[in-house]
């Protein structure tokens, strides 16, 4: 019995090891042909995955749940302390409008194209499009943060990437009830669920985050001043383990402590300067070392006998998914905010970032076990669209924002740096 553990062990150990340094060479490629990290990191995973069998890791393993929501939930995290609350209140209508009918918005036309080229039932078509249908905060925080974009409209699609992950999560497991359960559909069922998430994760996060900021603060109490790095991690994983203990949106939880933290003037805790760039550099090191561990395991784990069979209408779906589903929900959310004012490039650099990656891949090994009919049409497309997201919108995300003229110093105003 021991030494099978040990041999578990040590097949996780060498695992780590050919990760980390896959990951360090695929770094340098990225700076090299000066594209984010991630999509060199999906590639990489793919080479050293189903082409080379160098790791292999089941995305319904323990240890790669784990992985994905540890790592999600510290990126996420730091991309809410980046968030400016003078800039939330200038977009907050935005926000409000893609994270809640967006996703709907998207998550109705891409399912009316799946439904349309696949030979399955429309609720099967509308699970897999719920599943695909809310941007990725695990991804884009990281493009951005290597991506010079204007601060209001970086903080905006980052903020809509954490607050939309409730309305993918309800209409993804409603959905899942309907199909797998036998469950019939409520609507105002539903809208109360989602109230609960979303609000009891807001409440949840502002409060740990409150807290975090009352222990490093400057001022008394700040009784742990000296190990805010461990406070800030603490407060990260807490949050969104009490966000998922009370049924809410643990993701929402974590990026709301994250906007606490990095707003900590505004709350009214100020924290030293010198010990938040402590932070931010012990941030910087480990978000790195996660991005690595996600983003190649994720490559890894890419079925190409599923990808092989419904390509082509895998490549029809992402394509509307893309580039209609994107830009109407874009035109008829963020089009029509009168306070925000969005430029017309603004509206079109909108509708080209928004990748799907590490939530709809762990969204799609939580249902692996429930022996769904059509579950390899689910996880083909669903593979399918991280892998074109990823690479393509990714990718490019510096090239259109330059072409597009929204590039910008986007400087944290809320004195976190």
């Amino acid at each position: 019995m021991e030494s099978t553990t040990m041999e578990v062990v040590l097949q996780y150990l060498a695992l780590v090891v050919i990760v980390l340094l896959v990951g360090m060479v695929g770094g340098r490629v990225a700076q090299l042909l000066r594209v984010p990290d991630v999509a060199v990191f999906l590639l990489a995973g793919v080479l050293i995955g189903p082409v080379l069998h160098l790791v292999a890791l089941s995305p319904e393993s323990v240890a790669d749940q784990f992985l994905i929501v540890c790592g999600a939930t510290l990126i996420l995290f730091d991309g809410g302390r980046a968030i400016s609350l003078r800039i939330l209140r200038q977009v907050w209508l935005t926000i409000t409008m893609l994270a809640i009918p967006g996703v709907l918005i998207t998550a109705t036309v891409t399912a009316w194209a799946a439904y349309a080229v696949l030979d399955v039932p429309f609720l099967v078509a509308f699970l897999l499009a719920a599943i695909i249908s809310s941007t990725d905060p695990a991804t884009l925080i990281p493009v951005f943060k290597q991506v010079p974009i204007e601060a209001r409209l970086k903080q905006t699609v980052e903020s809509e990437s954490a607050f939309n992950d409730a309305t993918g999560s309800i209409l993804t497991f409603a959905t899942l009830g309907i199909v797998a359960g036998g469950e019939s559909f409520s609507l105002l069922g539903s809208v109360l669920d989602f109230v609960l998430m979303a609000a009891g994760g807001l409440f949840v996060g502002l409060v740990i985050g409150y807290l975090g900021a009352l222990l490093i603060t400057d001022r008394r109490p700040g009784l742990l001043r000296e190990y805010a790095s461990v406070v800030v991690i603490v407060c990260a994983l807490v949050a969104y383990l009490v966000g998922d203990l009370l049924h809410v949106s643990g993701f929402m939880a974590t990026f709301a402590a994250g906007v606490v933290l990095g707003n900590h003037r505004t709350f009214g805790w100020p924290i030293q300067s010198e010990r938040l760039q402590e932070v931010g550099h012990f941030f910087e090191g480990l978000t790195l070392i996660l991005r690595m561990m996600i983003f190649i395991l994720l490559g890894s784990q890419v079925d190409f006998a599923a990808l092989a069979e419904y390509w082509v209408e895998g490549l029809v779906i992402v394509a509307v998914f893309m580039l209609v589903a994107r830009p109407l929900t874009v035109l008829l959310c963020a089009g029509v905010d009168r306070i925000a004012k969005w430029s017309w490039r603004e509206l079109l650099f909108m509708c080209w970032v928004r990748e799907t990656g590490v939530i709809p891949a762990a969204l799609v090994a939580l249902i692996a076990g429930l022996h769904l009919t059509h579950y390899r049409e689910i996880q083909a497309v669903t593979f399918l669209a991280i892998l074109i997201t990823i690479v393509v919108q990714a990718g490019t995300t510096g090239l259109v924002a330059h072409k597009l003229g929204v590039t910008g110093h986007s400087t944290v105003e809320n004195g976190q740096h």
